[in-house]
């Protein structure tokens, strides 16, 4: 009777402790699961929100090679045409070329050859300038888009540390977690024995002494 139980004590104790450690187990690497979940959620909204900036900041980039002409002949022709005959350049040379004609009808110069040098001057002077303020605000956009781009970099390698992190933390929890069910099946391997020890054991020999009783030998 003691044999079988410590036969059971010992079979129910390594079930239960087994349970236990694969319960921990399980419960770590669900926690670091979920930790993976969010840091790969966090990045791809923070990605996401900077997704249009990165994307301005390129094609801004881009724009400036072409008025350059880093990117061929065709497209920095095509650059400045576009700049040309925007509607702002448009309004511009309107605004402009009134004002000097304002300006010598007013003083009686309307038809001299100053209003006339004047008038041929104004566009390519005004060309260039806009050319410059262009190439500056696009220099400015792409800035922007290179810090956004950094950003989303940046935020990579927080999530892929946030990951790499939880991902040790699983493997360890797991690893844990089968030492520990080792050690429980090796504690009831220990009972065992034990029991296994005291059941084949020699038991002390009886004999009946006078009037009946049991006397050990």
């Amino acid at each position: 009777m003691v044999a079988t139980a410590i036969v059971g004590s010992a079979v129910v104790g390594g079930v239960m402790a087994s349970e236990s450690a694969d319960t921990a187990a399980g419960a770590q690497t669900d926690a670091s699961n979920a930790q993976i979940a969010e840091s790969r959620r966090q990045f791809d909204e923070i990605r996401t929100l900077m997704e249009p900036f990165v994307e301005g900041g390129t094609s801004a980039f881009g724009q400036q090679q072409a008025m350059l002409g880093i990117s061929g002949p065709e497209a920095q022709q095509a650059a400045i045409d576009q700049l040309n005959y925007s509607p702002f350049m448009a309004e511009s040379i309107r605004q402009g070329e009134n004002a000097i004609l304002q300006n010598a009808s007013a003083t009686g110069g309307l038809r001299g050859g100053n209003t006339q040098a004047a008038l041929a001057q104004f566009r390519p002077q005004l060309l260039q300038q806009m050319y410059n303020q262009q190439f500056q605000n696009l220099g400015g956009l792409a800035s922007i888009g290179q810090n956004a781009a950094a950003g989303v970099g940046n935020a990579g390698m927080q999530s892929t540390a946030q990951i790499n992190s939880a991902l040790q933390q699983a493997g360890a929890a797991q690893a844990q977690g089968a030492l520990a069910q080792g050690q429980a099946w090796q504690n009831t391997l220990g009972g065992l024995t034990t029991a296994a020890g005291y059941a084949f054991a020699p038991q002390p020999a009886t004999t009946t002494g006078w009037g009946g009783s049991s006397l050990w030998v």
